[in-house]
């Protein structure tokens, strides 16, 4: 049985001036600092391990170990914010989360450092999907677009900027103030939430834990993102590990759902997919960030792997996509309510899918101007696609499920983006070793094109070993060449086809104004 706490009643009326203005970069800033440490740490990972006296690939745990523990406590945003309140429960979420980045600083060995870790994932669960809520309620009803445009400019910019700071913070600096930086940002980020917001808690219920529920959807996501995280490590289905994992996370994901569709009082609330405009906002959305996600991954891993660039020039070359995000989401969503939703989404996956083409043109000799160009253009598909799907998605929810919604919303998002890392990465390693036994197939001595270079190497005084690992070296950079041509075309065609996708939705006209109704 549950008991309701009656709420202070202006805890729905909206804020005006210079302290929305306020509130709006306290919450910014608080959303960029946890989503930022989801990337930060990735170009770290190596000086970490040095550090620390583990391989690198132990150390990649470091990523794994937050990224489960985030990923278990995003869904049970809505239950928890329920019981304490949203307010109380960002604010106390973001003091967790600065004392645990702290704690990550001072970590003498690697197992403090991943049990840090894991209890700062935990504690940042509900700060991006609390975020959302509480902004988009503070501005009245007509300025709402804008708040989740403002919103969208954090979440968006943040991890094109992670391994930028990460990788510059890690060569000037020491790899602790990757999480030291953090500290200050939140307690900011929770005092001004705290201060200006102490009027304006929402309602909250005393629901008792289901234990059945939860006990399954930490099973499920924790072995779901372990085999995500592991899988390429260890050659995916061909481990046992790898199949245990995946096998657990079904079934268990199969009985959470039984479960939870017969429990009164769910930890998570699946009714929310019976409307169409969330269901399909959220499956449009989460296929969107996983061809996203893979991109923002595998042309890195290109200008790095076969064209030699250092991490941070690297992320200087991929940074300029958040510069007109960073300009257009904020006008994009102060003027929703004028816009037609699926157009601008549809638009948004177009510009997706011309980049991703482009991409495919990229030869072993394109210069770093010419990788900058599409990087600055795909920036106006971020900021068309991620306002407007969000406002389709929670177009139709009420302001009492507002975070539950936006919490499950966020999580699939998030789950997306780890598919889509491991998708990517997988199709692109397995390209690379399907072109080069093709490629080598042609690289024999009775071939023109290897005799000529063979003999241009034999004067530069290379021969035996030395020369056929120089022709396996051009071999591999062109195979590599041709599996990231390979996987921007796949790219383009989905984000084709979830153009066409967005026309299944049917959001309500002015659908900005009455987000939350």
């Amino acid at each position: 049985m549950s008991a309701t706490t009656a709420s202070n009643p202006s805890a729905s009326r909206p804020l005006v001036g210079s302290v929305l203005a306020l509130l709006t970069m306290g919450l910014a800033l608080g959303t960029f600092m946890e989503v930022l440490d989801t990337s930060i740490a990735n170009v770290a990972v190596p000086t970490i391990s040095g550090n620390l006296g583990v391989a690198t690939s132990e150390g990649t745990w470091v990523i794994s170990s937050y990224s489960v523990a985030s990923a278990i406590a995003v869904p049970l945003t809505g239950w928890l914010a329920r019981r304490v309140g949203e307010v109380n429960l960002f604010t106390i979420s973001v003091l967790l989360f600065s004392i645990a980045s702290a704690l990550c600083g001072f970590a003498h060995n690697f197992e403090s450092l991943i049990a840090f870790r894991l209890l700062q994932g935990l504690v940042s669960g509900p700060m991006v999907p609390l975020s959302q809520t509480i902004l988009m309620r503070s501005y009245p009803p007509e300025k709402r677009g804008l708040a989740l445009g403002l919103w969208a400019m954090t979440v968006i910019v943040a991890p094109i900027f992670g391994p930028v700071m990460g990788g510059y913070i890690t060569d000037n600096y020491t790899w602790p103030w990757i999480f030291y930086i953090n500290v200050p940002i939140g307690v900011f980020s929770a005092a001004i939430a705290w201060f200006l917001l102490r009027g304006h808690e929402t309602k909250t219920t005393r629901q008792r834990i289901d234990g059945v529920g939860l006990t399954l959807l930490v099973i499920s996501v924790a072995s779901l993102q372990m085999m995500l995280d592991l899988g390429k490590d260890r050659d995916w289905f061909s481990s046992n590990f790898i199949v245990t994992l995946a096998i657990v996370s079904a079934v268990s994901l199969a009985f959470m759902f039984a479960w939870e569709l017969t429990e009164k009082e769910p930890v998570i609330d699946l009714s929310l997919f019976r409307d169409r405009n969330f269901a399909m906002g959220v499956l449009i959305t989460s296929l969107g960030f996983l061809a996203f996600f893979g991109s923002v991954v595998v042309l890195p891993l290109w200008l790095q792997t076969v064209l030699g660039y250092t991490p941070w020039l690297a992320g200087l070359a991929t940074a300029p996509v958040g510069i007109l995000a960073l300009v257009l989401s904020p006008l994009i969503g102060q003027n929703m309510h004028r816009l037609n939703l699926r157009v601008v989404a549809s638009c948004a996956f177009i510009v997706f899918a011309f980049v991703s083409f482009w991409n495919s043109t990229f030869t072993l000799d394109t210069p770093f101007h010419s990788i900058i160009y599409p990087r600055l253009i795909q920036g106006i598909g971020v900021a068309t696609f991620f306002v407007p799907m969000t406002t389709i998605t929670l177009s139709s929810v009420s302001d009492d499920r507002l975070a539950s919604a936006a919490g499950q919303s966020n999580f699939l998002r998030t789950l997306s983006g780890a598919i889509g890392t491991a998708v990517s990465t997988t199709f692109w390693e397995n390209g690379m070793i399907r072109h080069h036994a093709v490629l080598t197939e042609s690289v024999t001595a009775y071939a023109t094109n290897t005799s000529v270079y063979s003999e241009l190497l034999a004067r530069l005084g290379l021969s035996g070993q030395a020369l056929t690992a120089q022709l396996d070296r051009v071999v591999s950079a062109q195979a590599y060449m041709m599996s990231t041509n390979d996987f921007f075309r796949v790219s383009c065609y989905a984000f084709l086809a979830l153009a066409a996708m967005v026309w299944l939705t049917h959001p309500k006209k002015s659908a900005a104004a009455s987000m939350g109704h």
